[in-house]
């Protein structure tokens, strides 16, 4: 039997992430929750995954539906709208019904560059993720960089690749230095192939901003890559930066 529903408040939002093998993706997959419900107090904010671990997204949905919520938004934690936000996002609600959901569910865009290209938050995250790489890099001081690197998981969706050379570009639009994009998986280049291809090109100091929402095996892939290949300075994964968690704001509706 359902409970009463619940009057106050906006609808609570659900974190899809992909899951990983790797303990570290759900810690900054929660922690990136806890960043979103801070910055918009009053919001019920939930994580689920598709796979690799508990709570999926369905089992959430109906905990969601049982305590009364009138409607539920569905953040795709996703960075490109490849196989997994075209197909595993749609399964996971379809599940859901099949299951007995009856509350609305809306599912935003992915995090990635929509028909408007990327998102100035976006932008600004691997911007600050950059920063604070650069000056660990440089002892503590100001570095400084003359190109970048975007590194990225890969995927074999030729239109995905697409979306994520648009943001190498706005980064390095919004830097002032050349830009290119490198894989650890999927697609060439490499991300050390990216850092040697501008290096050749006169480069001096190259460094690699992270196009990954949590460490695992393919953020790890590619940053060692590009460290084998001379890069000055590699980024943490995007994580819980107060941009992403605006960005998932500025999706789910609720700024």
């Amino acid at each position: 039997m359902r409970s009463a529903r619940v009057t106050a408040g906006p609808d609570p939002v659900v974190l899809v992430a992909h899951g990983s093998r790797d303990p570290r993706a759900a810690v900054t997959t929660e922690a990136l929750a806890r960043a979103v419900a801070a910055a918009r107090p009053g919001l019920l904010v939930r994580s689920s995954y598709l796979d690799h671990g508990p709570p999926r997204p369905a089992a959430v949905l109906a905990e969601l539906e049982a305590a009364g919520h009138a409607g539920v938004v569905l953040v795709p934690l996703l960075l490109t709208a490849a196989y997994h936000g075209r197909v595993d996002i749609p399964d996971a609600v379809e599940t859901a019904r099949a299951a007995g959901l009856r509350v609305p569910v809306r599912v935003t865009d992915v995090l990635g560059p929509t028909g408007q290209g990327p998102h100035p938050y976006l932008v600004a995250g691997l911007r600050r993720r950059l920063a604070e790489a650069v000056g660990t890099a440089a002892g503590g001081a100001a570095g400084e960089f003359d190109a970048v690197v975007l590194a990225a998981a890969g995927t074999r969706d030729a239109a995905a690749r697409r979306t994520v050379v648009q943001v190498a570009e706005a980064l390095g639009v919004a830097l002032g230095v050349p830009a290119r994009v490198g894989y650890a998986s999927a697609a060439p280049p490499t991300a050390g192939a990216a850092v040697a291809e501008l290096r050749a090109a006169g480069a001096r100091r190259v460094a690699v901003a992270s196009y990954f929402l949590a460490p695992g095996r393919l953020y790890d892939t590619a940053m060692d890559s590009a460290r084998r290949a001379g890069a000055v300075a590699l980024a943490a994964p995007l994580g819980d930066a107060p941009e992403l968690a605006e960005l998932v704001l500025a999706r789910a509706g609720a700024r």
